[in-house]
């Protein structure tokens, strides 16, 4: 995969490697202020946030999104997916991307939906 150009930039000398450490405060910080952002958002519950936008909470979608970064960000840093041809990126990050939020899309409209009609009493609750 991506050893074939590792052995030739260490053939050449030009690699310029982090050290671990570095590797882990950045992991650590990125993760930190992403879920600091999230846990702000879930105290504060701004008035914007709670307008609905395709059947549930703008802050909702918010927290679907900034959950699917940090997966992206732990899959990147720790698979380390950005050492490898971007074909194979492309193949496990694109189901991330396209597939993960269009399911959650469809479970929770569908769920909002099913929801209204027992609501609005079509359908009485028998259970």
């Amino acid at each position: 995969m991506a050893h074939d150009n590792h052995k030739l930039a260490i053939f050449r000398g030009t690699l310029n490697f982090k050290s671990n450490v570095q590797k882990i405060w950045g992991v650590l910080i990125l993760l930190s202020i992403i879920t600091a952002v999230e846990v702000a958002l879930g105290i504060v519950r701004p008035e914007w946030s709670l307008t609905k936008v395709l059947g549930m909470k703008l802050l909702n979608w918010i927290f679907i999104g900034l959950t699917i970064v940090k997966a992206y960000y732990i899959a990147w840093d720790f698979m380390h997916l950005r050492d490898e041809k971007a074909g194979f990126k492309w193949s496990l990050v694109l189901p991330l991307v396209i597939l993960i939020p269009y399911l959650v899309f469809i479970l929770l409209v569908e769920g909002d939906y099913i929801y209204e009609v027992y609501k609005d009493g079509f359908v009485t609750w028998n259970f």
